[in-house]
């Protein structure tokens, strides 16, 4: 790993990490993580199983034992959970509010960290977040930090959601996400936060073109100077 170039994409839900992280996964052709979706699987797994979102004994063998994978085509990457691809499955507000809860755990946290690692593979790795670049790549050779206003988010959140038939209020939006910031800035493991070396890109009244061309520029200052 310690070889392995990597950029981490970190940042609170709904800043637009995974549109970013995915294409610059594909520009530069390195590998891909979305640790979110890990955390996303995870709960899926544990609503599947029937087991409690506080019950540590038992999230933590089905954290270490995930196999999980982020296969990229033309489109989108698409996660495939033991040979089965749960891509539109894991992206709904009910798992991702479980997700958030379970990535609270210390030892759910330590049961998964290890295997995120694991995808620092040559050529390289873009690693999508909340604390790749704090925690699991503390040493990656670029960081961004990527935010918007909470306004601007549930906007966007809005917008998905209704292209894809849900019938949901911005207002409720806007107060998950408020409450997911205060919960994951708030947790002793791992809080919500920049890295001190981050790159800090508020991509509020930006387009995903603008977004991109300003995080491209940073990394390849950093891959080429």
């Amino acid at each position: 790993m310690d070889n392995v170039p990597i950029i981490t994409v970190d940042g609170p839900s709904g800043a637009g990490k995974g549109t970013l992280s995915a294409s610059l996964a594909r520009t530069y052709g390195w590998h891909f993580l979305d640790s979110g979706a890990i955390y996303r699987v995870l709960a899926v797994a544990a609503l599947h199983h029937g087991i409690e979102l506080s019950d540590q004994a038992g999230l933590s063998p089905l954290a270490s034992g995930l196999d999980v994978t982020f296969q990229s085509d033309a489109e989108k990457i698409r996660i495939v959970l033991e040979g089965e691809d749960v891509t539109d499955d894991i992206r709904n507000e009910v798992v991702g509010n479980a997700a958030s809860k379970v990535a609270a755990i210390p030892l759910v946290r330590e049961a998964l960290l290890r295997r995120q690692r694991s995808f620092a593979e040559s050529p390289g790795l873009v690693a999508d977040g909340r604390d790749m670049g704090t925690v699991v790549f503390p040493n990656a050779m670029a960081k961004i930090y990527l935010t918007a206003s909470p306004e601007s988010r549930a906007e966007r959140r809005y917008k998905e959601l209704k292209a894809k038939g849900h019938d949901v209020k911005i207002s409720r939006l806007l107060e998950d996400i408020k409450v997911r910031d205060a919960r994951d800035a708030g947790r002793v493991t791992a809080p919500l936060r920049p890295a001190e070396d981050a790159y800090e890109l508020d991509s509020t009244g930006l387009s995903i073109a603008q977004v991109f061309e300003k995080a491209k520029e940073f990394i390849d200052n950093k891959l080429f100077s």
